[in-house]
């Protein structure tokens, strides 16, 4: 109340300083005038304000940067750890991933999303991976959390801010490996019902996933790819073996054993010992 007033003061004050009586019911100086000192009011801004479509289209602007910078503040996100000590899992409140989950393991791979390529773009970030409802990010040995943690939130809020697709290709959206297809059979189709009903929702709970590999029929040897969190996590082979095998191997007679596939930087990273870049 006391803008607007001050508001109606001024417009007073300029149109008797220019000769223009009040009794008037329209005069276009006077409302000119009284129209620039609005928009001033609504923008907020010290510089001044001319009567031309560039100062509207300026002060548009600003309405539209305040909403969607309203549309941020209003986001909260929540982190949580996991097993593995380099990777956090944030939960925006909003559907991450429709169907399936997405994991990047380099920032070439991440070229077809918008949020994994902006979180890629800062310093010490070695993974990202979308699950339903989280973002799942792991980092470098040398870098913390407490200062990359500002960075990620920064991201995950002018992505939703931006309505950007997750992924601009639609045919990697989703994680189609555990589909039952109609030339499987019926070991593998047990495999891959065991591991989207029982085993996945249990690894997506610490901030990963595995995908189906493969199965073979001579061995008994399930080959699986860990993903987000499971992945170069110290408890990984302990979760492959004792939890994933075990129940395998007990639901299934004909598995004999698992056993995880590399994705060619962890190749690397086992022969050399050296860690991520």
């Amino acid at each position: 109340m006391k803008n607007l007033g001050r508001f109606v003061y001024r417009a007073i004050l300029s149109s008797r300083n220019n000769g223009v009586l009040s009794s008037k019911p329209y005069n276009s100086q006077f409302s000119a005038r009284g129209s620039c000192m609005f928009r001033r009011l609504l923008s907020s801004s010290s510089s001044p304000c001319l009567f031309d479509s560039k100062s509207l289209s300026y002060s548009m602007h600003l309405c539209q940067r305040n909403y969607l910078q309203g549309q941020r503040r209003s986001m909260f996100i929540q982190t949580q750890s996991t097993p593995n000590p380099s990777s956090l899992m944030f939960y925006p409140g909003k559907p991450v991933m429709k169907a399936g989950s997405a994991d990047f393991p380099n920032a070439r791979s991440a070229m077809g999303s918008p949020l994994a390529k902006t979180i890629f773009g800062i310093d010490g970030i070695t993974r990202v991976f979308f699950g339903s409802d989280f973002v799942t990010v792991t980092k470098s040995e040398d870098n913390s959390w407490d200062f990359l943690k500002p960075q990620i939130f920064a991201a995950i809020m002018d992505f939703y801010s931006s309505e950007q697709p997750l992924i601009l290709d639609s045919n990697t959206a989703a994680s189609m490996d555990t589909a039952i297809h109609e030339d499987d059979s019926e070991t593998v189709a047990m495999i891959k019902e065991l591991l989207e009903t029982r085993i996945r929702p249990a690894v997506q709970d610490d901030g990963g996933d595995i995908e189906y590999v493969g199965f073979d029929t001579d061995t008994g040897i399930v080959k699986l790819r860990m993903q987000g969190a499971c992945s170069g996590c110290p408890s990984s082979s302990v979760t492959l073996k004792s939890g994933i095998e075990n129940m395998l191997m007990h639901y299934v007679p004909e598995v004999k054993g698992v056993e995880q596939e590399l994705d060619a930087e962890e190749e690397d990273v086992a022969l050399t010992g050296a860690p991520n870049e």
